[in-house]
């Protein structure tokens, strides 16, 4: 067979042109990582509508995050196989179906069922595995993990951009017209998936993955790693941290006397900052080794957290929390996905993706459960601000170990991948 550094020009496979690429595959991750960002602002509306008790919205909130981890794995294995743009169709279907049905959702079921699985698996067809697949087989390895911050960048943004604009529909729509507009822009996802249509099939071999080396291969190699299981391990810590805040800081913030728009700000901040620290973080993974800055990243969010809680609460302390964990939001998420590829190869970039990120949304479960849980239990946050201290600490060791440098595969496929 012939070696993929040999393959003449005309036979390989033609790369996306690089602005379309980012253009369209920021606007996806705008949309739908925005959309999800607000969701924390329907806790206290649904919750005190419907006379549901905070662990009920957790929940779903939770499964949500769960489902999108679980289905991100074949998510990802059908973009590889069958081309982006086919599963980010599917999903922004899903995404309004599952707007369309929490918005009328009375019963503690049809909640669950809307926002927590039929939105979950919306977010894993129309979120970063999936895009970040379709970047890896078209951008060279030198402006990778650039490419990948510029996209992490855009789902910031869009947080920045649709969480005022989603407070806003709540109060000048009510909660559940609200949810309605947001079904519809969520279709908006459809026409640009037109824009990730890849010439040649995702499932051909790319000059970047070594002949003979299969799909079950590559994650039975994968999973025998230990680097792989840092990685996996830290993006857990990840889930746990961020989604805890995007989800209940907006009631921690009410419960202390602070006036609603104080948290929508803050999330605000969260998403404008860190379109600033996606985009320097995939810049320096170009430039430094990624198991330092991931390292950095989840050390500095203990940090934040814990001056947060110690210094005297106000809207100024808020919006200054807001801005530093703001920088180190989604970081990791340029930083994790190129170490995968820059050790795996891009062949199946977006089912390692999903595997990763599966292990992301286990800890955004537990990270968006125990937010709810324990308040109910105590009425109080105190613990899980604790756990997310606790937790940041063991993921910047974690990460230290990882090596970066091209995993060699198996003796039958007799090549290495190259990263």
């Amino acid at each position: 067979m012939t070696h993929p550094r040999n393959t003449p020009a005309a036979a390989m496979p033609a790369r996306l042109p690089l602005l379309r690429l980012l253009a369209c595959a920021a606007a996806v991750v705008t949309l739908s990582m925005g959309i999800r960002h607000g969701f924390g602002l329907w806790l206290q509306p649904m919750v005190q509508s419907n006379g549901w008790p905070r662990e009920l919205f957790s929940m779903g909130l939770a499964l949500q995050n769960l489902v999108w981890g679980v289905s991100g794995i074949a998510a990802g294995m059908l973009a590889d196989r069958f081309g982006a743009w086919r599963v980010l169709l599917a999903g922004a279907l899903l995404y309004a179906l599952g707007l369309c049905g929490m918005a009328l959702s009375t019963q503690a079921s049809t909640f669950i069922a809307t926002a927590g699985v039929l939105i979950g698996l919306a977010q894993a067809g129309t979120t970063y595995a999936v895009v970040y697949g379709v970047i890896g087989r078209h951008v060279s390895a030198d402006k990778r993990s650039w490419a990948m911050g510029v996209t992490a960048a855009a789902g910031s943004f869009g947080q920045f951009l649709m969480v005022p604009v989603e407070g806003q529909l709540i109060v000048q729509l009510g909660w559940h017209n609200a949810l309605l507009v947001l079904a519809a822009l969520s279709l908006l996802i459809a026409p640009l998936a037109w824009g990730l249509y890849e010439p040649s099939s995702p499932g051909q071999p790319h000059p970047a993955t070594p002949p003979g080396l299969g799909m079950w291969q590559a994650l039975q190699q994968a999973f025998a790693y230990r680097s792989f299981q840092y990685l996996m391990a830290g993006y857990f810590v990840c889930g746990f941290q961020v989604v805890f805040i995007g989800v209940h800081l907006p009631s921690y913030l009410k419960d202390k006397g602070l006036l609603p728009e104080v948290a929508s700000i803050a999330l605000a901040l969260i998403g404008l900052f860190n379109v600033v620290g996606t985009y320097i973080a995939g810049w320096l993974g170009q430039r430094q080794p990624k198991r330092w800055l991931l390292a950095f990243i989840y050390g500095s969010r203990s940090v934040v957290i814990s001056a947060f809680l110690l210094l005297p609460l106000s809207p100024t302390s808020v919006y200054v929390f807001a801005a530093l964990m703001g920088l180190l939001w989604l970081s990791t998420v340029p930083l994790t996905n190129a170490t995968v590829a820059q050790i795996f190869g891009v062949r199946y970039l977006s089912m390692l993706g999903g595997f990763v990120f599966c292990s992301h949304q286990i800890g955004s479960f537990l990270g968006v459960w125990l937010g709810g849980f324990l308040y109910d239990m105590t009425g109080r946050y105190d613990a899980v601000w604790g756990l997310s201290i606790a937790l940041g600490v063991a993921a910047a060791l974690i990460n230290l170990p990882i090596e970066e440098k091209a995993y060699p595969a198996s003796a039958n496929s007799g090549a290495t991948v190259q990263p």
